[in-house]
């Protein structure tokens, strides 16, 4: 796809968004504040196009802690509903995807497109074998291949599978595909929570027990 294209799509309809879902996002606000005491916004650096780092906007989900130091995988947040941490609303938020809203704002600066693979953490690049790098080489998206496939229940090779298929097969039309898709999946709540798959840490773990071996 040209990127002038996908680039004048994106801002379109991420304006058109922001726009028609500005009463919804400032009612979600008005439910953090009132559901627990911290910022609305959670914020957080991710590694997108070119390995360039930018700051992510979600709304908060969690009880107000330092943003850096939270990690999904290994504190299971998102691997069960029951994490304490996880606000009434934020569950809520979550099940159908809103938090993810604030990033039409990264959508228009620039940062992100509507689909792309997922932006990740810097600490996460160490674990993207090269033939899965490709990634890197296309905006960061609010969905992608991998969330209509599986969202979160995937593992960690599976999502980057996903990501650098995505890559090779890009079109206009197939991004018209994968937001209908993303919308029957946000409806049905598939995948909320993660599966059984490894995840990245478990692959950095190995890869460095590996790395100490040879180094022997």
């Amino acid at each position: 796809m040209k990127a002038t294209v996908k680039r004048g799509f994106d801002v379109v309809v991420s304006g058109g968004a922001i726009v028609l879902l500005a009463p919804l996002m400032l009612l979600i606000s008005l439910l953090i504040r009132l559901d627990s005491s911290g910022p609305v916004l959670f914020a957080q650096k991710r590694v997108g196009r070119d390995l360039r780092e930018f700051r992510i906007f979600k709304f908060r989900t969690m009880l107000d802690r330092d943003p850096e130091s939270i990690d999904q995988f290994s504190e299971g947040v998102i691997c069960s509903g029951q994490d304490p941490r996880i606000t009434r609303v934020g569950r809520m938020l979550r099940a159908m995807s809103l938090d993810e809203l604030p990033q039409l704002f990264n959508i228009m600066k620039g940062d992100m497109s509507l689909v792309g693979p997922r932006p990740i953490l810097r600490e996460q690049v160490e674990v993207v074998p090269e033939i899965y790098r490709k990634r890197f080489s296309v905006r960061p998206g609010l969905t992608g291949l991998a969330q209509v496939q599986g969202r979160r229940s995937l593992g960690w090779m599976e999502q980057l599978e996903f990501d650098a298929n995505y890559v090779d097969r890009a079109s206009f039309f197939l991004d018209l595909r994968l937001i209908m898709m993303t919308a029957y999946v946000v409806i049905a709540f598939k995948g909320i929570y993660g599966g059984s798959g490894k995840n990245w840490r478990e692959y950095r773990e190995e890869l460095r027990t590996r790395h100490a071996r040879d180094s022997e």
